[in-house]
């Protein structure tokens, strides 16, 4: 017991996260070590692992609540002198490579490119009484190079075309960002804020996650570049006679990316299907809630809501703080008003761990458009909802401290069947906020996209901070767009095709190592793309061509490595 404590401090110390800081969403090794810590048992069980970054601070887990509190070690450590402590953050360099297509994801700042991708972050760290600053910018540097996007006529109908831009007019998500080299410094994992009580208040550029899943959060990941934000947040759980709760209030700025979809400018049927984006940022409100009850070991629920309108909406109407409002359309003030110029989702969430069996249990369910009534909510559940379910488990080996680790998430984002009656379109697009739930062209939610559904399943073996192990995936490239382009319900295409859905099926390898100072995560997937671009090889101007015929495949190798190196 002592000896995995030990290592638990080692780690937070190599790290540099030491007096103060936070473990920045998706660095290496050290966020999925927690975890699996929890599960046995030697990490604070009141943390839900709802809400990251995670906090190490005197006001969060590090000293108040984690296990290695009590063994006064951070009295200990060098460089702490007084109240001011300037910390030098640990150097990071996150490096993708796509060899024919992208598929990166859950990545911040960096963007879907072909090619060599690079982000290096560093910075530094100080605190002064209640008062932190951390100043920690991210450089992208990607390739960019061109590939197979969305294909023309004659290898796909006109209609096709007219169908895939209701997407493309409704989401900021372009197909590449320009045609050259993108370079871009962003302020990457910076923060200013004060703290008290396990609370914070400050301004912050930080990643976000909500919610326990693992791959596919819903509401809220790093699959898109941070954003800035007002934030309102409690560092570690804050214990009630009833339980701990755990919170985030934001309010942020989103922006385009200022690329537009392909094929923008061409001609279909007599007019141009590209519609401009408005030239304005969005004006982001979200809260998430999570609540562990004290009778219950390991269990927390939670709910999560966020509102996005354009900046000119908000202030021509005063809608400031939106989240607090009309969570059922019947309180809408106007039937055709302000309202449905904002963009809405809700969520409710839970994770409940196991620690006999050194196991937990996830989920996320959430609607993307207001129900009418609570009344129309129970009889139409189905209605703009997307899921996420997974579980995880340790497997003891015969070695001391080894376990074999299995965990398995399914996520689904397309419509339901409740789309035939009542279509609500897709995740993340929106009529009117034209930019969807994007920042910087990507998805703030799931990086599966509008209409995703993936099955991912994972083998594992660990000890202490190493992890090697690999997955398989199915992905299915929204499916809302399929069904609508080329089914019997809604398309006017010639030839009705049931074959046409672009599905991944991936084969994935990682490794997860420290090395003293050095912290790694390296992935490689090898993903066959059947049906790339929904794309088939029948001749499109023979219409008695049988639609069940070969589709146009492709292969795609992905290379991920995260390294991170402590100054200490």
């Amino acid at each position: 017991m002592r000896k995995n404590i030990f290592l638990i401090l080692v780690a937070i110390h190599t790290i540099a996260f030491v007096k103060a800081q936070t473990i920045p969403v998706g660095s290496p090794v050290i966020e999925s070590y927690l975890r699996r810590q929890q599960l046995l048992g030697k990490f604070d069980s009141s943390f839900s692992f709802n809400y990251r970054p995670i906090n190490l601070s005197k006001n969060g887990l590090s000293i108040d609540t984690a296990v290695f509190n009590k063994y006064d070690y951070f009295k200990k450590l060098p460089n702490s002198k007084g109240d001011t402590q300037i910390t030098l953050l640990p150097a990071s360099l996150n490096l993708a490579f796509d060899s024919d297509h992208p598929d990166s994801r859950n990545d911040g700042a960096m963007i879907r490119s072909r090619g060599i991708q690079t982000l290096v972050s560093g910075g530094i760290y100080t605190e002064v009484g209640p008062l932190s600053i951390q100043i920690k910018p991210e450089l992208v540097i990607a390739e960019n190079r061109n590939y197979q996007g969305f294909p023309l006529w004659p290898r796909h109908y006109e209609s096709t075309w007219q169908i895939r831009y209701i997407w493309f007019n409704s989401i900021d998500q372009p197909e590449r960002y320009g045609t050259n080299t993108y370079t871009k410094l962003t302020p990457g994992q910076s923060s200013i804020r004060l703290n008290k009580w396990g609370l914070s208040l400050g301004i912050s550029t930080e990643n976000l996650w909500w919610g326990p899943a693992i791959r596919n959060s819903i509401m809220m990941s790093n699959n898109a570049e941070g954003f800035p934000h007002f934030t309102f947040n409690t560092q570690k759980p804050i214990k009630t006679q009833i339980g701990s709760f755990e919170w985030q209030f934001i309010t942020g700025k989103l922006v385009g990316s200022g690329y537009k979809p392909p094929a923008h400018d061409v001609v279909i049927r007599g007019r141009i299907l590209y519609s401009p984006k408005p030239d304005d940022w969005r004006y982001f409100q979200a809260l998430s809630l999570s609540y562990a009850p004290k009778w219950i070991k390991g269990l927390s629920l939670g709910m999560t809501r966020w509102v996005q309108q354009y900046n000119e909406n908000a202030k021509s109407t005063g809608s400031y703080f939106p989240v607090f409002q009309n969570l059922f359309r019947k309180n809408d003030r106007e039937e055709f008003g302000f309202n449905l110029a904002q963009d809405q989702a809700f969520g409710i969430f839970g994770r409940w761990i196991w620690f006999d069996s050194n196991a937990e249990f996830y989920f996320e369910l959430a609607k993307n458009d207001a129900p009418i009534n609570f009344r129309d909510l129970l009889v139409d559940t189905d209605h703009s909802r997307a899921l996420t379910v997974g579980v995880s488990k340790l497997f003891p080996t015969i070695k001391e401290n080894e376990f074999w680790q299995f965990n398995f998430e399914w996520t689904q984002t397309s419509q339901t069947e409740s789309r035939l009656l009542r279509n609500s379109l897709s995740w993340y697009i929106h009529g009117r906020v034209r930019h969807g739930y994007t920042n910087n062209g990507e998805v703030l939610g799931s990086a599966l996209g509008p209409g995703g559904n993936a099955q991912y399943l994972e083998v594992s073996k660990v000890k202490g901070f190493d992890r090697v192990g690999g997955a398989i995936e199915r992905f299915v490239h929204n499916n809302d767009f399929n069904v609508f382009a080329f089914s019997d319900n809604f398309s006017s295409a010639t030839i009705k095709d049931f074959t046409r859905y672009w599905v991944d099926y991936s084969v994935h390898a990682f490794y997860e190592k420290r090395f003293d100072r050095f912290f790694l995560n390296a992935s490689l997937f090898y993903t066959y793309s059947l049906n790339y671009q929904w794309e088939v090889l029948f001749d499109p101007n023979d219409p008695h061509a049988f639609p069940d015929t070969p589709g146009v495949d492709r292969n795609n190798w992905n290379l991920d490595i995260k390294l991170s190196y402590s100054l200490f």
